[in-house]
């Protein structure tokens, strides 16, 4: 029978070589259950990786000396076995630690530990880190490095300086958009910090779509707001010119009144000559390009028309021809609410000049609004009158009811 020291040196090499490799194996499992501190699988691999240590000795302690004394008794021993029994071995403990890796790699697979872990959060699309509240990183899979490096061109080192790296919380690194989120934890009575940074590409561009739509439909709304509104303002001056067509109508059946009338009758003649005064004022009132003192007259006779007293506080100040024509259109549509709202018998009208501004004030002595005041009807289109001319127009309500007209100068 053929015994291990009979071999040639080749084979004895092959076989050195075969329980060398098994002996890598053995560490290797050593090491792998060691990690996911399997301590039963740690001791089983130890057991495993002695004889195949000491069959390695022996093979490399004979090839070195041969058959001489500098090799112990054991040695010798082994080595005049016959060839079967080293091969048997060989494949026993060859199959033990294949038997041993496989437990190992089906573990990983059955049970949730942190290589599977880790395994699982280095595959998901959103970055994830965790650190110390000293800075020192914990756990950080592979997105979140690769973002670290595109924001700050090294590695994660420290979580609490790539937190102050970042700037803001959406922040484009590569072509794609992400947002960062940190929060706190308390892991073991020690605050742990987390970060989680989540693709938003899709979404970011979805968003910035809707806000240009929605900017694009408030346009159109406001165009389509000033169309009504020159609609209004159309259907005002048509009713205008109806009213004018019906105040001639009108004034020729009082020069036919009148022609008609009884000189001697008074009574006659008073009721003929205020209606004359009436649809004069009405008529004057839309009169266009007149100069201030007849938009003055006019404005008085609308007021002593309707019976109300007005009281000027300071003369008119120096406004340009669109602002003189808005300021006395105020001026009627005050008037005019002032008695019928308020039923007011006095308005005062004033004007307050600074640097940068114009305001008019006109107050009167009626009832005050019991509810909020919304501008409607002819003050609303007063208000529009009032955008594109840079000036406001409000209402204050103290001790008396003012509407206050307000131009900027530029």
């Amino acid at each position: 029978m053929i015994t291990f020291a009979m071999l040639s040196s080749l084979t004895r090499a092959f076989i050195a070589l075969w329980a060398l490799l098994l002996l890598l194996a053995d560490l290797g499992n050593i090491v792998i259950s060691a990690v996911r501190k399997r301590y039963i699988y740690t001791a089983l691999a130890l057991i495993i990786c002695a004889p195949c240590y000491y069959l390695w000795q022996v093979i490399f302690d004979f090839s070195l000396f041969g058959n001489t004394d500098k090799i112990n008794s054991a040695s010798m021993l082994l080595c005049a076995q016959p060839v079967s029994y080293w091969i048997f071995a060989l494949a026993l403990l060859t199959l033990s630690a294949a038997l041993l890796l496989s437990f190992n790699i089906r573990y990983d697979k059955t049970y949730i530990n942190p290589g599977t872990i880790k395994l699982f959060l280095d595959g998901i699309p959103c970055g994830i880190c965790c650190w110390r509240e000293n800075g020192r990183v914990l756990f950080s899979n592979i997105c979140m490095n690769s973002l670290c490096f595109g924001l700050i061109g090294g590695a994660l080192l420290n979580g609490n300086q790539f937190r102050d790296a970042l700037d803001g919380n959406i922040i484009s690194v590569d072509g794609k958009v992400w947002r960062f989120a940190v929060s706190e934890l308390t892991l073991d009575g020690e605050r742990i910090y987390e970060m989680i940074a989540s693709d938003i590409t899709d979404e970011y561009a979805k968003t910035q779509a809707l806000e240009r739509d929605k900017a694009e439909l408030s346009r159109v709304n406001q165009e389509l707001k000033e169309y009504y509104q020159s609609i209004d303002e159309s259907v005002k001056h048509q009713e205008i010119l109806q009213a004018k067509m019906n105040i001639h109508d009108e004034m020729n059946r009082l020069m036919l009144s009148t022609v008609a009338a009884d000189k001697e009758d008074a009574d006659s003649l008073d009721d003929i000559f205020l209606l004359w005064e009436q649809n004069a004022v009405l008529l004057c009132m839309e009169a266009e390009n007149k100069s201030v003192a007849q938009l003055s007259e006019a404005l008085k006779s609308l007021a002593d028309a309707l019976g109300i007293n007005l009281i000027w506080k300071s003369s008119i100040p120096q406004l340009s021809e669109m602002q003189r024509e808005l300021f006395f259109f105020t001026a009627q549509e005050s008037v005019i609410n002032a008695v019928k709202h308020a039923e007011a018998e006095n308005m005062e009208i004033s004007f307050e000049e600074t640097e940068n501004s114009i305001t008019c004030f006109f107050i009167n002595d009626g009832a005050l609004p019991e509810k909020s005041i919304e501008f409607e009807g002819g003050l609303a289109n007063l208000e529009i009158l009032c955008k594109k001319q840079n000036a406001i127009i409000y209402a204050e309500v103290g001790s008396r009811f003012a509407l206050v007209l307000k131009f900027f100068i530029e």
